[in-house]
């Protein structure tokens, strides 16, 4: 097939001295690896194509203006980055999609620039988009449509990676392998030296997961160290060597994150048992009587995410999160630590439209089921942090909006940051000795004041206070 599309469209490629940020999500997920060959189809001026050359990746780029010699054969991923919103005809768009998704043999990533940057695109209305003043086109996509109409022209059930960017998988196993990854990371195995190191390595992994590996589960190191040892001896030392209580613990999480991988499958279509990851299948023999009855409880569990009343239970019970009247908001760290429906709540969203790359605290509204990942950068190192944007999903009618606060002049603060993380996190301490001292010094005594820039810095004059780092100090009499 001769592969071509209006050169004039050469305009919109931009020159990238990083990755873009499709690319990096990639790298993130490990769509993007070695091992597998990569086509950037569109690739402009070629910036991922040099980037991913440089972490060693087999990559090749095809476009029509800056590299239109270059081959185009099938791939294990292809990339359609920021392509089809440059393309005005829409059967020419269509198409485009359909050869960048015969081309790929595992998975195809489409990205997308998205309806909140209408603000930065000025023009006027042509088509289905608008004809900047530069004679470009631009067509910008809701969160859902752009997943929609990939899903519409290839046939097959997409994932939301971020805002504006969708996996399209050729196989259920890979798709499932990607969810289990999001929901269940791979376990991290100690580094193996000698025989006596590979075994401290493997009652480790016995004591996380509740359950000891399958050999094609372990380190080709740890396997190969412990390759001269019986089945029975390896049984034998676990038995003698791990933690019980541990191996209690870890059967808990393990059949928990099966529960919830499960459910989000169900949310985003499940597959046969054989399609399931093996670790995923080893969970499921491990600890329950069947698939069917693994299956059935995830199910139970996901309709209890339309029980407003559980879901506010949960929140209650939380051992992490600041419950408001109206959410439950809880730091990125600490998230993995709610109740497992709380957890699911989450996570489907994440699955439906996408979880941001930047984000510092999710918000779960108790009424409703609707999920915001707010963006608050200098949360670490800000007493006080200003958040920079919101990323809303509403769950029951899948829309998607996006509120940027870069331009205020009196931007929502936080307060109280230690209730946003888990009790035992290295800075809740910290935190928690700032908002004390804050609260003896008087500064919370009008509540309805401090929730933005001016009020509370209006406050901090009124009570001769001011901030060092985390530390609240009088100010300096003048």
């Amino acid at each position: 097939m001769q592969e071509s599309w209006n050169t004039d469209r050469r305009r919109t490629a931009i020159g990238r001295a990083a990755l873009s940020v499709p690319a990096r999500q990639a790298l993130a997920d490990r769509q993007l690896a070695p091992d597998r060959t990569i086509l950037d189809y569109g690739c402009g001026r070629g910036g991922d194509v040099r980037s991913l050359e440089r972490l060693d990746c087999r990559i090749t780029g095809w476009d029509p203006y800056y590299s239109p010699d270059s081959p185009t054969v099938p791939s294990d991923v292809v990339l359609l980055t920021y392509v089809l919103n440059v393309i005005e005809d829409p059967e020419e768009r269509r198409q485009t999609l359909l050869r960048a998704w015969e081309l790929a043999t595992t998975v195809l990533i489409v990205s997308a620039r998205l309806t909140w940057e209408k603000s930065k695109v000025r023009g006027e209305e042509f088509g289905d988009g608008l004809l900047t003043s530069h004679r470009t086109f631009q067509l910008l996509f809701g969160s859902n449509e752009i997943r929609n109409y990939v899903e519409e022209t290839t046939g097959t059930r997409c994932v939301s990676a971020a805002p504006g960017i969708i996996y399209a998988f050729k196989s259920d196993s890979a798709r499932l392998s990607y969810l289990a990854h999001r929901i269940v990371p791979d376990a991290e195995w100690l580094t193996s030296e000698d025989t006596t190191t590979a075994i401290a390595s493997l009652i480790d992994y016995v004591e996380r997961r509740g359950r000891p590996p399958h050999v094609e589960e372990m380190p080709r190191p740890v396997a190969e160290l412990l390759a001269h040892l019986k089945p029975g001896d390896l049984k034998r030392l676990t038995r003698d060597s791990a933690d019980a209580d541990k191996i209690s613990e870890g059967e808990k999480r393990t059949t928990l994150n099966t529960l919830l991988f499960l459910a989000v499958e169900l949310f985003n279509g499940r597959g046969p048992f054989s399609g399931l990851p093996l670790s995923v299948q080893l969970d499921v023999r491990a600890f329950f009587s069947s698939y069917k009855e693994a299956c059935q409880r995830a199910d139970r569990l996901l309709l209890k995410l339309r029980d407003d009343d559980y879901v506010r239970s949960a929140m209650h019970a939380s051992a992490v999160g600041k419950l408001t009247q109206t959410a439950l908001y809880v730091h990125r760290r600490a998230v993995d630590r709610m109740p497992t429906i709380l957890r699911l709540y989450e996570h489907c969203a994440s699955i439906a439209a996408g979880r941001p790359q930047q984000w510092a605290v999710a918000k779960l509204k108790h009424q409703g089921r609707a999920v915001s990942w707010l963006d608050y950068p200098e949360f670490d190192t800000d007493p006080h942090p200003r958040i920079v944007s919101s990323y809303l999903v509403d769950l029951k009618t899948l829309e998607t909006s996006h509120t940027s606060y870069a331009d205020s002049s009196n931007r929502p603060l936080l307060h109280r940051k230690h209730e946003f993380l888990a009790p035992d996190d290295p800075d809740s301490q910290k935190y928690h000795r700032l908002t004390d001292s804050e609260i003896k010094a008087g500064l919370y005594a009008h509540p309805h004041l401090i929730g933005t820039e001016h009020g509370w810095e209006a406050e901090l004059i009124r009570c001769g206070r001011e901030l060092r780092g985390h530390r609240l100090v009088r100010s300096a009499v003048g």
